[in-house]
């Protein structure tokens, strides 16, 4: 009677702890959920509030952006709302949903592409042909009166030669003086030359020194024709001490002989390497140089095929009389297989006609692999679209 009153007791136990232990399951599930349920709405709200004060860390965003964005005519916009008004990002918030971090930084990053300095006026810049750069020096000796210019080196200097490289020299003048010239030696085959060498203008006294302009020119030679100007550079020795050895870094520039006014050529490529041909289109042309006495020209274009050093096929064109923009619409093909493609230069030549004399020579166009960026552009697109005509402006050259 004992054992069966102990077992019925302790079963008692048993079943009101495991109802207790229940009770407060449910309850604390019960207090979780509403827990989570008043910190969802007093979320809500402390944004919401956040949103109508608008703190300066809250919209920093929008005023970054204002910022930036600089109204037409630079005159300043009030943009406070008017009183009893609802404000343009009120409206914003209301009607769209909040940006994301990738947004704001995808906006921040476009609107700093719009203002970025590198427009397309500076993209129309760094296309402009690389002249390189020469290294000189300059000096004054008072005791001996003598004016002394050391030519060092010249780096990145354009191939003007058919075979992709240049031989330089340069040229030294005092302006406006241009009787007296000194030269460098011409160094073979070489586009990173180094001359060393040193010029002596002698019983120059100083002030007249100070009044001249220090003028350099370097130049490709040419054995067969006139020697290509390659660029220059201008030093007004007034602005120099020449008390004490100076050495100089200058840019090349365009030579300021006319070479750089001589017009534009556009023409179209196209290579077939089922066919292995290469197409050349003479399109037209605009702005020539004019090279007769009555201000114009009578141009026709010249089509050289090149394979290394050697010529290897010449075509023209017919005779355009008296025009400096002359149109011209004709085709030449010229068989190039693909394993000497690399080594293969075409050369275009404009021409004017002269029934009297020699035919001048108004510009020159070089395309190939190892030509300045504008010609190495348009043949690498060539190889890129092929059976597809290319076709592009180039500045015509001396």
């Amino acid at each position: 009677m004992f054992t069966d009153t102990s077992k019925d007791s302790f079963a008692l136990d048993v079943a009101l702890i495991s109802a207790a232990v229940f009770i407060c399951l449910a309850a604390m599930v019960a207090m979780c959920g509403i827990c989570k349920w008043c910190q969802h709405r007093l979320g809500k709200r402390h944004k919401s509030s956040l949103e109508a004060v608008t703190t300066p860390d809250s919209n920093r965003g929008r005023i970054e952006k204002k910022a930036i964005k600089l109204p037409t005519g630079n005159k300043p916009v009030n943009t406070t709302p008017v009183q009893g008004q609802v404000s343009q990002d009120d409206l914003d918030r209301r009607t769209e949903p909040r940006s994301s971090v990738s947004d704001l930084v995808n906006s921040l990053t476009s609107e700093m592409l719009m203002l970025s300095p590198c427009s397309e006026d500076d993209h129309e810049g760094s296309s402009r042909e690389n002249l390189g750069r020469i290294q000189f020096s300059v000096g004054y000796n008072f005791q001996e009166s003598t004016f002394t210019v050391k030519i060092l080196k010249a780096v990145e200097l354009p191939a003007k030669d058919f075979s992709g490289t240049s031989d330089p020299f340069v040229k030294i003048y005092l302006l406006p003086d241009k009787k007296h010239k000194l030269e460098t030696k011409v160094k073979r085959k070489n586009l990173n030359p180094h001359w060393n060498e040193t010029f002596l203008f002698e019983g120059f006294p100083y002030e007249k020194v100070v009044q001249r302009v220090l003028y350099l020119q370097v130049l490709d030679y040419d054995r067969f024709s006139r020697n290509d100007p390659i660029g220059e550079v201008s030093l007004p020795l007034n602005k120099v001490d020449l008390t004490q050895t100076q050495t100089f870094w200058k840019e090349l520039k365009p030579c300021s002989d006319g070479s750089g006014s001589r017009g534009e050529l556009l023409l179209s490529l196209c290579y077939n390497p089922t066919t292995n041909t290469i197409t050349v289109n003479i399109i037209k042309a605009r702005n020539l140089k004019a090279m007769d006495i009555g201000g114009t020209s009578d141009p026709y274009v010249k089509v050289w095929l090149m394979y290394k050093d050697k010529k290897v096929e010449k075509k023209k064109t017919a005779v355009m009389k008296r025009c400096l923009n002359p149109i011209f619409n004709e085709s030449f093909a010229f068989d190039v297989p693909t394993e000497i493609l690399r080594e293969t230069t075409i050369i275009i030549t404009v021409m004017d006609k002269d029934r009297l004399s020699r035919n001048d020579v108004i510009g020159k166009i070089y395309l190939s692999w190892k030509s300045g960026p504008g010609e190495v552009k348009h043949w690498k697109d060539m190889i890129g679209r092929p059976r597809h005509a290319v076709a592009q402006w180039h500045q015509l050259k001396a």
